[in-house]
């Protein structure tokens, strides 16, 4: 179980155990203020007493006693059920019994609960009628103390509205923690610099326990008003990796503090009364963790997930966090998908699209039948409308689930009762069928089906669960019959969540949950509308001035469950499996040109080479350096045997430099205004320059003379692309043409042939622009920030990105086509997905990238500081810094084994990297 998954296995099934007051004996919403050590004054006749040694809690709803003894239940009275509350010998109470009972106090009361009789987790006893319990504290002169709070907190709970209720207690705490404060003698040093101080509540399970706050230059601590569990709680924040911010109670107030990178289970989860103080402990350590550890979006797993580094349940668990579910709120447990619907065969085949659970549609859908029926009460419905009147996730159904493993929870939410036995979890099969059947169940499942602790299933505390109507006991959890245990129950229900068909469809379930069919009319058309108050701001409680209506909404929230918070806004992109690997890419696979079985082609090869470069592009080293131009080098293009390397600058020249000779073999200048871009046509004949005079220039190599001019913009031309005869040329007109061109059939004889094919339009001025690897697609990056993508068989806007807050200065799509890089002049480096236009990955430096080569996983950029970044996308890291021009890196080439690097810069230079393997 999540929230108890850090204890010892031994510890959690220990039946007996010295201690057994916990604050699941209170009741929701109540508080634990103080014990004090005294002893239960039990009377057999009116000679006899009997003296029960233990502990009295004065809790705010009621009075608990734990006797030291475990084979003596603990005592629950209720305040509201006291008569009458006083020091024992006054106001008419047996005086000849008042000398032997000093200290005492007595308690007359209508109703009391016995529990945990020989320490054994059982529904609470009750007993009822009038009857007088005398309390001996062994410091007596507290006596007055504690009658006069119980008398208070006695009050609070007689008063008529709940609302007045709360109001009254929530009073009395906050005079309390206004009478302490944090104890800097448990400073872990006396060097440690306190930053600040406050109050808050640490919320666990069902729970909240009040105190102190205090943070240092080194350490979180929580000091407890109680001093329950423990008297101090701290966390050294070296130590902390995540940190976020919370809704608890539908309010912004929680916190919550992981010490781990994957666990579900936090290490500190605080809920503080003032929005400012939760706001300011975060920054706090937020500022503190920027320096140590790299910020984690949902976009940044997004990427993560699809490039495979991360499975199917990794990803949920960090979605479900980024979307406020804690294992410490059950109101706001996380939450998973059922994926099999087959729990009747004798084999599960996971190859067998039918033993899938439809993971487009919400379980409420699933069954025609009854969404007919639901759609029907829905349209007759008056607004606010809705389709399920229960949720998917509730502390009721996670409690369903772990009823085994954590019975005092179940106890706590039912007021020491059990749920009916034939209603309990009783078998995995028959639970399915009622999501698909039930009139009101539309649950999913949670993170245990999917994990490797079998005790929910197992009744290994030997609880008494009740019988069914056939008069079996509730016991273990009946298993599918393709099941051989529970440990091969959770290890094939694994398998199925990290299936080929799951990892196709799961992007489909996390729009319902997580995405843009949550809400509005995504969600309708989806069936996935869920009552209002289920929703984040589907109620605002500050506008609420009834108390008592504030009160029962709070607790109808609850106890109904909340939806996650959104995490997505547009569709989710799907994970690359080898199904769709090749979405975007064009087939380099000729079945006349296969090699022979059992050998590699070439194709492989090269892959292998590139992939085995880009693992060790850290490596790169400076091999040699020229300066050949007298402003910032804008383009290089290299010819296909390497021989042979041009460059174009902003000193308006054309330079043909010898790779071998290492001489300037040649310097052309078209016109007296910049140059921007250049390449090479296919046959290295012929190389293409773009100009800021607006034209884009064709130089014949063999003939060395300018061949042909195309007058195609109405303002510089920023960069162009070419492939299959075509021509993509980017302005500052706000435009990007598509050309057909027409070679010359000899070099030089005749000037090419280009037709307008179409017209690319934009906002503002085009900078960049990139060709996918089949050139079917095309992204463009604007002056103002802007990222799109065209789809250009249509002509079309696919996908249009508000994605930096300065120009874009390089953009490109990864070799598989299924993402575009862009880096922009606000330092960020940006991951969209190609297929749903979602902003997945988004990573910043201290200065902009001006130019970058990547291979979809890491990427290799050109920085206005004149280095080298190589950055790990998926880790979410810089991984090196490689010192190489003295102004901006401008342009990059590599070559096709990704081997060897020229880079070109402000410093009017061009360096030869080569990679040291």
């Amino acid at each position: 179980m999540a929230f108890i998954r850090r204890k010892p296995r031994e510890q959690q099934l220990q039946l007996y155990s010295k201690e057994r007051f916990s604050l699941l004996l209170l009741n929701l919403e109540e508080y634990y203020f103080e014990q004090h050590t005294a002893n239960h004054i039990q009377r057999k006749g009116s000679q006899n007493e009997r003296k029960i040694r233990g502990s009295l809690k004065i809790c705010s709803k009621s009075v608990i006693f734990e006797p030291d003894a475990i084979s003596q239940p603990i005592i629950k009275i209720p305040l509201r059920d006291c008569i009458k509350i006083g020091k024992h010998g006054e106001n008419g109470a047996n005086r000849h019994f008042a000398k032997a009972v000093s200290g005492g106090i007595s308690l007359v009361f209508s109703q009391v609960y016995f529990i945990k009789e020989h320490n054994i987790v059982a529904p609470y006893k009750i007993e009822r009628g009038t009857m007088e319990y005398v309390f001996e504290l062994d410091v007596s002169g507290k006596v007055e103390d504690v009658v006069e709070t119980l008398l208070q907190l006695h009050r609070a709970s007689c008063l008529d509205k709940l609302g007045d209720q709360t109001a009254m207690i929530t009073a009395i705490l906050q005079s309390r923690l206004a009478r302490t404060s944090f104890d800097k003698n448990r400073f872990q040093s006396v060097s440690e610099k306190l930053h600040m101080e406050c109050k808050a509540e640490m919320v666990t399970p069902l729970v909240t326990n009040p105190g102190h706050v205090c943070i240092t230059d080194t350490t979180l601590y929580f000091q407890p008003l109680n001093g329950y569990p423990k008297p101090m709680v701290q966390i050294t924040l070296h130590d902390v990796r995540r940190i976020y911010k919370r809704r608890h109670g539908l309010m912004p107030l929680g916190l919550e503090v992981f010490c781990t990178e994957d666990d579900l289970c936090s290490d500190i989860y605080l809920k503080f009364y003032e929005r400012q103080d939760r706001d300011g402990l975060y920054f706090y350590i937020a500022a503190y963790l920027e320096h140590h550890v790299a910020e984690r979006t949902a976009e940044g797993y997004t990427l993560q997930w699809q490039r495979g580094l991360l499975s199917n349940y990794q990803y949920l668990l960090h979605l479900n966090t980024l979307a406020d579910r804690s294992c410490n709120d059950l109101s706001q447990y996380p939450v998973f998908p059922w994926v099999v619907g087959d729990y009747s065969s004798s084999e599960l085949d996971l190859s067998n699209p039918g033993t899938f659970r439809d993971l487009s549609k919400p379980v409420g859908a699933l069954n025609k039948e009854r969404l007919e029926r639901l759609l029907t009460r829905y349209q007759e419905m008056a607004e606010p409308k809705f389709m399920y009147g229960s949720h998917y996730s509730s502390p009721g159904y996670v409690l369903f689930y772990l009823v085994r493993i954590a019975p005092e929870y179940m106890l706590c939410l039912q007021n020491g009762r059990f749920d009916n036995a034939d209603r309990m979890f009783n078998s995995i099969a028959e639970t399915w069928k009622n999501c698909l059947d039930g009139a009101t169940d539309f649950k999913e499942l949670i993170p245990e089906f999917y994990g490797d602790d079998v005790s929910f299933l197992v009744n290994s505390l030997k609880l008494d669960l009740g019988k069914r109507q056939g008069g079996q006991m509730v016991d273990d959890v009946e298993l599918p019959p393709w099941a051989r245990s529970p440990e091969d129950f959770l290890r094939k229900s694994r398998d199925a969540l990290e299936s080929d068909y799951v990892s196709e469809h799961l992007h489909e379930w996390i729009d319902l949950v997580f995405g843009y069919k949550q809400k509005g009319r995504d969600a309708v058309g989806a069936h996935n509308v869920f009552h209002p108050v289920t929703y984040e701001g589907g109620v605002d409680l500050n506008s609420i001035e009834d108390p008592d209506e504030k009160v029962a909404m709070l607790t109808q929230i609850l106890e109904f469950g909340q939806t996650p918070k959104q995490l997505f806004v547009t569709p989710h992109p799907r994970r690359i499996t080898p199904k769709f690997k090749s979405l975007f890419q064009p087939s380099s696979y000729n079945a006349s040109t296969a090699d022979s079985p059992g050998e590699e082609s070439f194709e492989d090869l090269t892959e292998e080479s590139r992939t085995l470069a880009w693992s060790n592009i850290t490596r790169l080293q400076l091999h040699e350096q020229h300066k050949i131009h007298k402003e910032a080098v804008t383009g290089i293009a290299v010819s296909r045997s390497g021989s042979s390397v041009f460059t174009t600058s902003q000193d308006s020249t054309l330079k043909m430099f010898s790779k071998e000779s290492k001489m300037l073999q040649r310097s052309i200048s078209f016109s007296n205004m910049a140059l921007s871009s250049c390449l090479l046509l296919p046959g290295d004949a012929t190389v293409v320059s773009s100009s800021w005079d607006n034209n884009v220039y064709f130089y014949s190599i063999a003939f060395g003379r300018r061949q042909d001019t195309l007058m195609g913009h109405d303002d510089a031309v920023s960069k162009i692309c070419w492939h299959d005869n075509r021509l993509y040329s980017a302005s500052w007109d706000s435009t990007v043409k598509v050309w057909s061109g027409v070679p010359a059939e000899m070099p030089g004889s005749r000037r090419h042939q280009f037709d307008l094919l179409a017209e690319l339009e934009h906002d503002v001025s085009v900078d960049t622009i990139s060709l996918s690897a089949a050139s079917t697609l095309l992204v463009s990056g604007t002056k103002e920030g802007t990222v799109t993508i065209w789809d250009l068989t249509a002509a079309t806007i696919l996908h249009q990105i508000p994605c930096h807050s300065g120009t874009v200065c390089d953009t490109a799509f990864s070799p598989d086509s299924r993402h575009v890089l862009s880096a922009g002049e606000d330092g960020c480096l940006n991951v969209v997905d190609v297929q749903t236009g979602m902003l997945i990955s988004s990573m910043t430096s201290d200065k902009p990238q001006r130019c970058f080569l990547w291979d979809g996983n890491s990427v290799l950029s050109g920085s206005q500081s004149g280095e080298l970044l190589v950055w790990d996308l998926l880790g979410g890291k810089i991984r090196e810094r490689i010192q190489g021009h003295t102004g901006a890196v401008t342009c990059m080439w590599m070559n096709e084994q990704c081997s060897r690097v020229i880079t070109g810069g402000e410093d009017r230079q061009i360096m030869f990297w080569k990679l040291q393997c």
